[in-house]
């Protein structure tokens, strides 16, 4: 290699090269990744997807270049560069390289990369944050299209239950146990739990992580007579005189007489860029999940409703400082949440404040603020904060299921 290049190499088989590059030492969560991406070549390894989502792999038209840049401590990267070098070892006209950030900072800087991982297909920007081979593959069939799907036959079973968070695996699990046939059909096992970085408040298990937990469920899935059609997004939901019948992205679909919708509910955002940024580095919805890896430290928390109010009293049992940042000039929350916000000496309120963006160099390090001041007035100025807390509500999984329920 030229010197020029920095440093490089590619991933061979019995001389040929696979498409597979590593601009880095993949050390650190990617040494997963290159051992990974060693196995996959030789055909091998557990993470290889079922039929329908390598033949969808395979349809897609070339050549697809990606690259994608990332961190060595990054715990969200190697899901997104193992899952785009198995797309690789699949399909001969795609090639991937892995470029480590901080040992290519001028090239990150021309490429204005704020976030990892962040992948570029031939030079354009598709995907910032976490992802799974579900998500990349639908983004890469937008962009380059792909061959004439083949139909599928309409798989018949007794329950399909649509979600594979603990509460999709759990009525699986039941059904199966009954002596039915069962399919779960998700976007990913897991579902959400996936985005836990660490679970201690699960009773019976002193500590798990998200992934860990996820895995787990799929093991006991596997465990029974299941079909586990996971990377599948749900595009259509119908009843047909006895049966309910779901159809997914790429032309699958699935009838039974009896559909188990466990969906669950996703936490509302206020809509800035930088929540997706810094998802899983200082960003969350859930302060029982996430509250207590801020002992000590300075929080924020949106909201001023209950939930809201509630937040803020858990993480003032833990934090050093709490910040609750309400759009309005007075709290939703019931009277007696109220009084124990405002009475809280570690709990600062600020009426009429809207966040309007994140910063931080690792993680959130503060929230830029908007206080309304009677119009047209406005002061905008930073505050200095470690973790940032939505709590505006959730909005069910469940719209496409609204004709029907």
């Amino acid at each position: 290699l030229q010197e020029s290049e920095g440093l490089k190499f590619i991933l061979l088989k019995e001389g040929e090269d696979t498409g597979i590059t590593f601009r880095a030492v993949p050390g650190g969560h990617e040494f997963t990744s290159l051992l990974m991406a060693i196995l996959n070549a030789d055909g091998k390894g557990k993470n290889f997807p079922d039929e329908f989502i390598t033949r969808r792999i395979r349809a897609l038209r070339g050549p697809i270049n990606l690259t994608t840049y990332l961190s060595l401590g990054c715990t969200n990267c190697p899901d997104v560069v193992q899952a785009l070098n198995l797309m690789v070892v699949l399909n001969p006209q795609i090639r991937h390289e892995a470029v480590d950030g901080a040992v290519n900072e001028e090239e990150v800087n021309r490429m204005k990369v704020q976030a990892v991982p962040t992948v570029f297909a031939d030079g354009e920007q598709i995907h910032v944050g976490r992802g799974n081979i579900g998500d990349l593959l639908e983004k890469l069939e937008v962009r380059y299209g792909a061959s004439v799907s083949e139909s599928f036959e309409t798989k018949e079973y007794d329950v399909l239950v649509a979600g594979g968070g603990p509460a999709g695996a759990a009525a699986a699990i039941y059904s199966a146990r009954k002596g039915l046939r069962v399919a779960v059909v998700a976007e990913r096992i897991g579902g959400q739990v996936n985005e836990t970085m660490g679970i201690e408040n699960l009773i019976s298990v002193p500590r798990t992580t998200g992934k860990e937990l996820a895995q787990d469920l799929k093991s006991h899935l596997a465990a029974y007579h299941i079909d586990i059609l996971e990377n599948r997004r749900i595009e259509k939901a119908e009843v047909v005189g006895e049966m309910k019948v779901l159809s997914v992205k790429g032309g699958e679909s699935y009838k039974a007489p009896v559909l188990i919708i466990a969906t669950g509910a996703a936490a509302k955002y206020l809509g800035l860029e930088d929540e997706k940024k810094y998802a899983g580095m200082g960003v969350s919805a859930c302060a029982t999940c996430d509250g207590f890896f801020y002992r000590k430290k300075t929080v924020a928390v949106v909201g001023g409703g209950d939930t809201a109010c509630e937040e803020a009293v858990y993480l003032a049992g833990l934090a050093a400082k709490v910040y609750l940042i309400v759009r309005k000039p007075y709290l939703r929350a019931s009277k007696i949440m109220q009084e124990r916000v405002m009475k809280h000496d570690k709990i600062e309120v600020l009426f009429e404040h809207n966040a309007v963006g994140l910063f931080g160099e690792n993680g959130v390090e503060g929230v830029h603020l908007v206080q309304r001041m009677g119009e047209p007035d406005e002061k905008r100025y930073d505050v200095a904060i470690d973790g940032f807390f939505l709590a505006i509500g959730h909005k069910p999984n469940s719209d496409i299921f609204k004709p029907y329920v």
